[in-house]
């Protein structure tokens, strides 16, 4: 093992992550902007949400694929009824 390497990495506990208010109120089918960072965003359709409401499956508009969201990445997952977008 490398000198510098952490040894007991596991004994530090994961910070909380919680999701924001309004995650909790998404819903598979729902029409979504996936707001990733100021200026930068997507719209697409929640596919899949963890129970604690943490983690959701997006497909993105424009074949842009399916991906996992994270309370914890920094961005912001908000349904189209509060931004207005079209479908």
């Amino acid at each position: 093992m490398p000198r510098n390497a952490r040894q007991h990495a596991a004994d530090v506990p994961l910070p909380n992550a919680m999701p924001a208010p309004h995650w909790k109120q998404l819903r598979q089918g729902d029409r979504v902007r996936v707001l990733l960072s100021p200026g930068f965003e997507a719209g697409g359709i929640v596919d899949t949400i963890t129970a604690d409401h943490t983690a959701v499956w997006v497909h993105l508009d424009g074949g842009r694929g399916r991906t996992l969201l994270h309370c914890a990445d920094g961005v912001d997952i908000v349904p189209c009824q509060e931004t207005g977008c079209l479908d």
